[in-house]
């Protein structure tokens, strides 16, 4: 391993970091900018520091998984109306450690490539979005046909 590879990764890894969590805290969420930027950046560097072991390459880059799943846990929250929150949140970050073990193994563009993803997916809309939207223009279309205002209508204003 050496330093530039080591530079590298981390700059990359602030960079993707950054825009993962922007979205998060876009949306409100707990875990924003630092938080994505650390779990990248540590992942990274726990992997390039994998990867000098001589008895397994994988060995402390597999303890990854578990010990960002034991911090995304933390975050998963229960309210009053039984409804679990952050699950998104959650999952965001332990695909930010996925992302940061990829820089650490050189992996960049599948980094870069995730890193999308995990900008994207969260914006996706709900079933539920996409019923009420399609609802919202059903209602205006519906309306407008009883609008006397409305341009052709054979009715008198009078």
């Amino acid at each position: 391993m050496n330093e530039l590879h080591f530079i590298s990764n981390l700059l990359l890894g602030i960079i993707l970091g950054y825009f993962i969590g922007a979205e998060r805290e876009a949306r409100g969420k707990d875990a924003g900018i630092s938080t994505h930027i650390m779990v990248i950046c540590g992942s990274s560097l726990f992997t390039l520091l994998s990867a000098t072991d001589p008895e397994s390459k994988t060995r402390i880059a597999a303890q990854i998984v578990s010990g960002i799943g034991f911090l995304g846990a933390g975050l998963i929250l229960k309210d009053t109306s039984s409804r679990v929150r952050n699950l998104t949140t959650a999952a965001s970050i332990w695909f930010a450690g996925a992302i940061g073990m990829a820089l650490g193994f050189g992996y960049y563009w599948i980094a870069i490539i995730a890193s999308a993803v995990s900008i994207i997916v969260p914006r996706i809309p709900t079933h539920d979005e996409v019923i009420t939207f399609y609802k919202a223009i059903l209602k205006k279309v519906f309306s407008s046909k009883k609008d006397p205002h409305r341009v052709g209508h054979e009715e008198s204003l009078d």
